[in-house]
């Protein structure tokens, strides 16, 4: 569980980072519709390799957990 509460952070960390830096550009006079129109393929790379190391890390952890002593079955 402990795992689950720290992504949603990492999520709603990233999610306001979003916006404040939208209202940013925004009172900037600069035009974010257009710019992320073109760069909207750069933000399917970013999530995709995130995706990509989290299953990595994922896989590690479940990997190096150590398994039963079969020796002493009952």
């Amino acid at each position: 569980m402990a795992k689950s509460k720290s992504s949603d952070s990492f999520v709603v960390g990233i999610i306001l980072i979003l916006i404040g830096g939208i209202v940013l550009l925004n009172r900037l006079d600069i035009d974010v519709w257009r710019i992320t129109l073109k760069l909207w393929p750069v933000i399917l790379i970013v999530w995709g390799a995130n995706k990509l190391m989290l299953g990595l890390k994922e896989r590690d952890g479940r990997t190096s957990a150590p398994s039963p002593d079969k020796g002493h079955e009952i």
